[in-house]
């Protein structure tokens, strides 16, 4: 495994059991933070049919919807507020974070898990489902282990679908009657805490964790873990809860930025008046930490900044109605209670928090010798160590290089680190563009003589951190970097002719010590690469020569399905005529081409050399009934979305043939002299005979 990194992923640093504990909690929190945040949206949803239909509302309330009242015939309205905060809310948490496990078949068992945990509780179970969620899956995945590849082919699904459904069922149970009840004693254990602070007024006093641990990247956990479940509870009883407000409050980092503005000097100051439009208007907190990192006994004037914030909601009676995501004043207010004393209170607690943080830092910052002047691109440095990967906010700020996936990753960063043993090619799905954008690095990797090092493609969502170097889509990585913190992160633009290839090949020269042979690879390195690739994909070897691929089942191309002047004027409609084509032949059904679509809107299939291939995700592989291409040809050129293309390539391959026949168009279109044979071409023929390869 590489310890080298380049932009976007950092080792974690050496220094103790502190920094391993820190680091730890980070990873805790992120995870819970990962359960939570895609979840946002649901959230908003239910505060505003909240705020909307509920029987005290001053807008619509509305009986059938709010969850009061009676019918005609005298039965209770069960309405959308309960069941969406009892059973919606939390059957998405255990699902998202089932599938963050185990993917959808994690995501499944671990919603089936939850749901005898929210019949067995009497208040809403996120807990319980951040609890069994991932615990299910975790489960699960181990169980399907134990018969992995023992099963005999065609007892796949049955085995499959009757192993989830069983012992979903049995966790079901331990839910029902071990979980729900554990963690409805812990919730009303914590919520008594929580009581007893709001009465006594000793919650400010949590500012003095929760401020701190912002800046060290250990919120999440508490925010998630325990802010956010209690908070919902609250607010469902009382419409609203002071502890969304307890960390999403950006009164204390707006306090420390204004204090740079007037008496910071240099760099800090210069740029503290952009990075507080981001963080107050954004939501984007991380862009204050560096300016504390810089001059520690700032901690002290966010909490108390932090505290005074907390005293005034208290006081005031501020909440809000659902978490605030991100912590902007916009998001702030739109969760806000509709009414005008719930505005004052939440923005009471805000401009207090600002004010006092302001005061406070500017006595740190005027009795300081420095006066604000320490190196902020340093503690920018500081402040990605300790979360783990870059911050493209902060460093766009200070003006330091950040981690902006734009493909800019440094070529002499890259080539630092140990020997390079294996690359992968990750992408959404792990099967089209990945395949493809493999293919043409394998071949380069051999040319340059290194047969040993292994060139294969994935799925993002499977990717682990053991592989030396990373390559993918610049739109995709950061999606990737948190998965693989230990390797090179490469990002591309361009699938077939990105110049990142040729430094990649350097770095593997420079890092394994070896320099470019004179005459190419062995046949035998060649086999040993397509293997790898195959065990690594599932699929056939993807070497890109004919006699290392699986056989198609008769012919993937054929003159029927060659058109030489399309008649589309942009990608969607591209999409549809080169998927028509295959409707046509009878290889796909109409869901095929709306996956082709899918796929589209997730991650572009533009390849560069002016080659687009359309194809569908892997949830549409049954909708395949054979493989097959579909070749369309526009002269004039297409706007790709904002690429240009001159020939659209649909594909669909049965039982992983695809990865045979990406890599033999990637070895077409990665060659110059083809690719303008092909656009001279005048005829389906013509076509058919150079692109002969992808029927061998």
């Amino acid at each position: 495994m590489a310890t080298a990194t380049t932009t976007g992923t950092t080792t974690p640093p050496a220094g103790g059991r502190s920094q391993a504990a820190r680091a730890h909690v980070q990873r805790f929190g992120t995870f819970l933070s990962g359960m939570i945040m895609p979840n946002i949206g649901a959230f908003i949803a239910w505060g505003l049919i909240t705020a909307l239909f509920i029987e005290t509302s001053p807008f619509l309330p509305f009986g059938p919807i709010g969850g009061f009242g009676e019918d005609a015939e005298g039965v209770p309205y069960t309405g959308l507020v309960g069941p969406m905060i009892t059973y919606l809310l939390p059957l998405l948490i255990a699902y998202t974070g089932g599938r963050m496990i185990y993917d959808v078949r994690g995501g499944v068992v671990g919603a089936i898990a939850t749901a005898g945990v929210i019949v067995g509780a009497g208040i809403p179970m996120f807990i319980g489902a951040m609890i069994m969620g991932p615990l299910t899956a975790w489960l699960m995945k181990k169980i399907d282990g134990i018969w992995d590849g023992k099963i005999k082919p065609g007892f796949e699904m049955l085995v499959n679908n009757f192993s989830a459904g069983i012992f979903g069922a049995a966790m079901a149970i331990v839910g029902f009657f071990v979980v729900g009840p554990a963690v409805t004693v812990f919730s009303n254990a914590a919520a008594r805490v929580v009581d007893f602070l709001v009465a006594n007024n000793l919650l400010p006093l949590t500012s003095i964790l929760i401020e701190p641990a912002k800046v060290l990247f250990l919120n999440n956990a508490i925010n998630h873990g325990i802010l956010t479940p209690l908070g919902t509870t609250q607010a469902l009883e009382q419409g609203k809860s002071i502890l969304f407000l307890l960390e999403a409050n950006p009164g204390p980092g707006l306090g420390i930025l204004l204090a740079y503005m007037v008496f910071g000097r240099g760099t800090a100051r210069a740029s503290a008046p952009g990075a507080a439009l981001i963080h107050f208007v954004g939501g984007i907190h991380e862009i204050y930490f560096p300016y504390v990192l810089m001059k520690p006994a700032l901690i002290l004037a966010v909490i108390a900044g932090g505290a005074s914030g907390v005293l005034t909601f208290t006081v005031l009676g501020a909440g809000l109605q659902a978490p605030a995501a991100p912590g902007s004043i916009i998001a702030l207010m739109a969760q806000t209670p509709p009414a005008v004393g719930n505005y004052l209170g939440v923005l009471s607690g805000v401009a207090i928090a600002t004010v006092v943080t302001f005061l406070v830092a500017a006595v740190i910052l005027k009795a300081s010798k420095d006066k604000g002047e320490g190196d902020l691109a340093e503690a920018t440095t500081r402040m990605e160590t300790m979360k783990g990967k870059k911050s493209s906010v902060s460093s766009a700020i200070v003006g330091t290089s950040g981690g902006a996936d734009t493909g800019g990753d440094s070529a002499q960063a890259l080539a630092e680190g140990g020997p390079v043993r294996h690359i992968v090619f990750a992408c959404d799905a792990g099967m089209g563009s990945s395949a493809m954008g493999a293919s043409v690095l394998r071949n380069k990797v051999k040319a340059a003589g290194f047969s040993d090092v292994k060139v294969t493609n994935a799925a993002i969502a499977n990717l682990t951190d053991d592989f030396d170097i990373v390559v993918t889509h610049q739109d995709l990585a950061t999606r990737a970097r948190p998965k693989v913190p230990s390797a090179s992160v490469v990002t591309v633009d361009n699938f077939m002719g990105s110049p990142r290839y040729e430094e990649i090949v350097e770095a593997v020269q420079q890092r394994n010590g070896a320099t470019v042979p004179a005459g190419g690879t062995s046949a035998e390195g060649t086999a040993a690469a397509g293997a790898a690739a195959a065990a690594a994909t599932g699929g056939p070897a993807a070497d890109g020569d004919a006699d290392d691929v699986a056989e198609s089942s008769g012919a993937i191309l054929t003159t029927e399905r060659i058109v030489m002047d399309g008649g589309a004027q942009n990608a969607e409609q591209a999409i549809d005529e080169a998927g028509g084509l295959l409707v046509a032949a009878g290889a796909v059904t109409d869901a095929y081409v709306a996956s082709m679509h899918e796929r589209e809107q997730s991650v572009s299939t533009f390849m560069g050399n002016g080659l687009a291939i359309p194809h569908g995700t892997n949830a549409a592989k049954d909708s395949i009934r054979s493989s097959a291409l579909s070749v369309v040809r526009y002269p004039d050129g297409l706007d790709w979305n904002g690429k240009p293309v001159t020939w659209v390539i649909g594909i669909a391959g049965k039982d992983n043939e695809h990865l045979a026949i990406l890599s033999r168009v990637a070895k077409i279109f990665g060659n110059k002299e083809k690719v303008r044979q092909l656009d001279e071409a005048r005829t389906a023929d013509e076509v058919l005979e150079l692109l002969g390869k992808v029927n061998d």
